[in-house]
């Protein structure tokens, strides 16, 4: 008698047949990178396709390159940036002062002080 864990009509390992006339596997190449630290990384990707010329490196995150005897070196990673900043970016000092006079303005004469 049975016990009661097992699944009816299910086996290990079972799955739908894969039937081959409906698709072709694609050619891949494996290109490898190498970062600072002197870690390896393969990737695969497809044949006709151009590998990228930095891929960050699984291990420790540094940024990787197809050259073994000269990796690219650290990025330098951008300063966190305040909304003011961007502003700043797209705007002149007298641009600015003009907006903020508009804006005291329009504030005031909605408080009714004219």
């Amino acid at each position: 008698m049975p016990n009661g864990h097992v699944i009816r009509g299910a086996r290990v390992g079972s799955a739908p047949p894969r039937l081959p006339e409906r698709h072709q596997p694609v050619p891949c190449r494996s290109v490898s990178y190498w970062c600072r630290n002197g870690h390896r990384t393969d990737i695969r990707i497809v044949a006709d396709v151009t590998a990228p010329t930095v891929w960050d490196c699984p291990r420790c995150g540094l940024p990787a390159g197809p050259d073994a005897q000269d990796p690219p070196g650290r990025t330098r990673a951008e300063p966190y940036k305040t909304h003011l900043a961007y502003v700043k970016e797209r705007r002149t000092d007298a641009e600015g002062e003009a907006i903020l006079a508009e804006a005291l303005a329009a504030l005031r004469n909605r408080r009714g002080g004219g």
